[in-house]
């Protein structure tokens, strides 16, 4: 049986997570060929990196002008998309005209004019693409979806749910791209992305309409000068003002960080390790929103991204009962480590409470691996012959849609003060 054929379009951190997936385990039923990215630099440490580690060769590599040319030499069964968020859609629509399937990483795109392109794409062409929403995979939100599926706690009527980024993690978003939320579409796009999927999985359900608040309440110049603070910088890398602040991010001594950015820098200008509170910085960290959903259910949901502890925590009250999911997650920051611990569970608790008995936890198998240990099951599910998923957990483009959606619309009601409806987005 002949390979099934793939080429990737940005090598930023997270991309690691599948070159590096189809050069080790599915190597006997993949081949990946090519690269495209704007640095040559960064792309030439990601073959590097497969070479050195699992000997893996043959990959050609192309500037981000030379996109259309890599599919037209490479002629790849799929195009993995891990780019900058604002250019996800030119990829996913171009790669589809030119008869490939898609695999991006979320979020799918930014904003519900992209969003409605790729849509139109998936309708013109007959291409199929996937988002790689590997929460869905974490042992205890598939739980969690069973659970509900299985009428456990009757009709769920509202659903609240608090997302938390810690000092480390959520810092690391206001160093970077995402800080300009032309880029991201801030945190309610980008991060959120997840969280939302995660609520229209488990209850089987569509947003309706949403509202907003949200503002930079901590990070950012200003917000630091009313709290005292009167040395600042640029960026971490050569400054002195650096030394000794625990926000600061030094890319220096770490084989990856100095690979993929410190060293990549003479090509494009990219900074990975602006201060957190610098100017220029467009999108929000802290967040609330309400959201009325199509089965009649409503949910408050909050991120914030200064917090102490990192993890989340969400309860579902239905007709017939409680349920309630606590998640300590550990602290990491992209391509700064291993991406065995990007969003890992160190612990996890289910409990059901019935209406009129006791409460009870609900056990769930233990998984290693990112986010929740779902990133291992997400790859089989992609790459592998997995079997049939009862709580069908593959998220496709319209999953894609619905999960940005939301944080489309509480970006608009933010900026307008009004809530916003999905239908007004657009058309499936």
């Amino acid at each position: 049986m002949a390979k099934k054929r793939y080429v990737q379009v940005g090598v930023g951190g997270r991309a690691r997570f599948f070159y590096e997936a189809l050069a080790e385990k599915y190597a006997d039923t993949s081949v990946l060929t090519g690269f495209c990215d704007l640095n040559r630099t960064r792309m030439e440490y990601a073959v590097k990196n497969l070479k050195e580690k699992f000997g893996y060769e043959g990959i050609t590599l192309y500037g981000a002008e030379e996109f259309e040319k890599m599919i037209e030499e490479q002629k790849p069964d799929y195009v993995i998309v891990t780019s900058i968020d604002r250019t996800h859609h030119k990829y996913i629509i171009k790669a589809m005209e030119m008869g490939c399937d898609v695999i991006s990483e979320k979020p799918m795109t930014m904003n519900d004019e992209k969003c409605q392109a790729i849509l139109d794409a998936v309708k013109r062409t007959g291409r199929n693409l996937r988002v790689s929403f590997n929460y869905r995979y974490a042992p205890y939100n598939s739980k969690v979806r069973e659970l509900i599926m299985n009428n456990v706690i009757g009709d769920v009527k509202q659903v609240h749910f608090e997302w938390m980024l810690n000092t480390v993690h959520g810092a690391d978003y206001f160093r970077r791209w995402h800080r300009d939320k032309r880029n991201s579409g801030g945190l309610l796009v980008h991060k959120a992305t997840h969280h939302f999927d995660l609520v229209n999985f488990w209850l089987g359900t569509k947003p309706k309409e949403v509202f907003s608040f949200g503002d930079l309440m901590f990070y950012g110049r200003e917000n630091a000068e009313n709290r005292g603070i009167t040395k600042f910088y640029y960026r971490t890398h050569g400054s002195e003002n650096a030394k000794g602040d625990p926000f600061a991010f030094d890319m220096e001594g770490s084989q990856s960080l100095e690979g993929l950015y410190l060293n990549a820098e003479k090509e494009d200008g990219y900074l990975r390790d602006q201060s957190v509170f610098g100017d220029g910085i467009s999108i929000e960290d802290v967040m609330n929103v309400l959201v009325k959903y199509e089965s009649g259910a409503i949910m408050s949901y909050s991120l914030n991204a200064f917090s102490p502890v990192e993890g989340f925590r969400v309860a579902f009250t239905g007709t017939t009962g409680r349920l309630e999911l606590t998640v300590s997650e550990r602290v990491y920051v992209n391509a700064g480590g291993s991406k065995d611990i990007e969003g890992a569970a160190k612990k996890s608790l289910i409990t059901v409470t019935p209406m009129f008995g006791e409460p009870y936890v609900v056990e769930t198998e233990k998984a290693e691996g990112g986010h929740g240990g779902g990133d291992p099951i997400l790859l089989e599910d992609i790459f592998g012959n997995p079997p049939a998923d009862p709580l069908k957990r593959a998220a496709s483009h319209e999953d894609g849609a619905l999960s940005i959606l939301t944080g489309v619309a509480a970006n608009k009601a933010i900026a307008t003060g009004l809530p916003v409806k999905i239908k007004d987005l657009v058309t499936f």
